[in-house]
C-alpha cells in the first residue's frame, strides 16, 4: 500500500471515490507520472510541475492552478476565494473531470 493509498483511505467512501477518480485521471493521461506525498497531500509530477489535491470537509482542493490563461473562464467557477492558484470542487457537485483533464495537460506543457 502506497502513502497515497493511505491518504485516500482515511476518508469516507464517497470522498475516497472522488479522490480515486482524480488519481486515475493522472495515470490515464500520464501512465509514468510520479506520484508522491508532498506537504502531506497527494502530489503528481507532470512535465516540470507538480499538481496536488487534498480532501476537506466540504470540498476537494486542487493546486496550483495558475498560468493557464486560456482556461480562466472555466477555472473561475471553482476558484477559491482570495487565492490565485487554488480550486475547490464541492462534494455536493460532480467533479469537473474534463476541466481537470485540461489542467493536467496544460500544466505538463508549461516550462
Amino acid at each position: 500500500m502506497t502513502e497515497v493509498d493511505k491518504y485516500i483511505l482515511q476518508f469516507e467512501p464517497p470522498i475516497q471515490s472522488r479522490l480515486k477518480s482524480l488519481r486515475e485521471l493522472f495515470f490515464e493521461l500520464y501512465p509514468n507520472c510520479v506520484e508522491s506525498i508532498r506537504y502531506k497531500i497527494p502530489a503528481y509530477k507532470v512535465g516540470m510541475h507538480y499538481l496536488y489535491f487534498a480532501a476537506y470537509t466540504k470540498h476537494i482542493g486542487f493546486y496550483p492552478v495558475y498560468g493557464l490563461w486560456e482556461l480562466e473562464e472555466e477555472l473561475s467557477a471553482y476558484r477559491a476565494k482570495g487565492t490565485k492558484d487554488s480550486l475547490h470542487f464541492p462534494h455536493n457537485k460532480p467533479l469537473p473531470i474534463e476541466l481537470v483533464r485540461k489542467i493536467i495537460k496544460q500544466k505538463a506543457q508549461l516550462t
